[in-house]
């Protein structure tokens, strides 16, 4: 299976100054992500979409591809990451160079396992989906079997629609929150659904202390202890 990883890179960030770039545990914060898919062994092709020539030095510097300087128009607050992933495939496809799926590696999720990446590939291909999310799961008291909303007369239901509460935490079902950290997906469903998930969706279940996801200092601070907490680790 032949698969771009995509690490969007944008400059201008606005709650953390320049934060795809900017030293976490001694590694600018997009060498993590472009570190994780060339180590996998599973990428045919590791490229950084980036607004920057700063950032594209920066990412060549830890071995990733910069093929193109992203344009204005996908690099603004407002921009979806489905259109950054379409930019990235209709360039290649006009170079005749066709991709079987797309991977997103978000720079702001730089923590994985040394193996997610190669776990998340092997679920996709085995699945048959059409897209694959990296999740971690949600703390019991948070189940959204157990999250009420207000209805109309402030009154109280179940999230789920049941009418009945389950009483025990131990018949509670699974529940998963997506952490970020990695996204596949087709290219035929990126291109003829403008879809990051499709309609088949699969997932592999990360540890939770991998999980950060950087938009303000404090999500800095946080990353910062994980990442030196993992690197002594390891």
């Amino acid at each position: 299976m032949q698969i771009l990883a995509v690490i969007p890179a944008r400059s201008g960030s606005k709650g953390v100054k320049d934060k795809n770039i900017r030293p976490l545990a001694g590694k600018p914060l997009i060498a993590y992500s472009i570190g994780a898919a060339l180590n996998s062994g599973v990428i045919a092709k590791t490229i950084v979409s980036t607004d920057s020539e700063v950032y594209s030095e920066v990412a060549r510097k830890y071995g990733a591809e910069v093929p193109f300087l992203r344009p204005a128009y996908l690099a603004e607050d407002t921009s979806a990451s489905i259109d950054v992933i379409i930019h990235a495939l209709k360039f290649y496809e006009s170079q005749n160079i066709k991709f079987d799926a797309v991977m997103i590696l978000q720079p702001t999720s730089p923590l994985r396992s040394k193996d997610s990446i190669t776990k998340a590939v092997k679920q996709f291909a085995e699945s048959g989906a059409d897209a694959l999310v990296s999740v971690v799961a949600v703390p019991h008291e948070y189940n959204p079997h157990w999250i009420f909303e207000p209805d109309e007369n402030h009154l109280l239901k179940i999230s789920t629609g049941e009418k009945e509460i389950i009483k025990r935490r131990q018949e509670l079902p699974k529940a998963f929150i997506r952490d970020g950290s990695i996204y596949i997906t087709k290219t035929e469903i990126v291109l003829n659904q403008k879809s990051l998930y499709g309609q088949k969706l699969t997932y592999i279940e990360n540890d939770p202390q991998f999980k950060v996801n950087i938009d303000t200092e404090d999500d800095w601070k946080d990353a910062e202890s994980k990442a030196e907490h993992l690197l002594h680790y390891s």
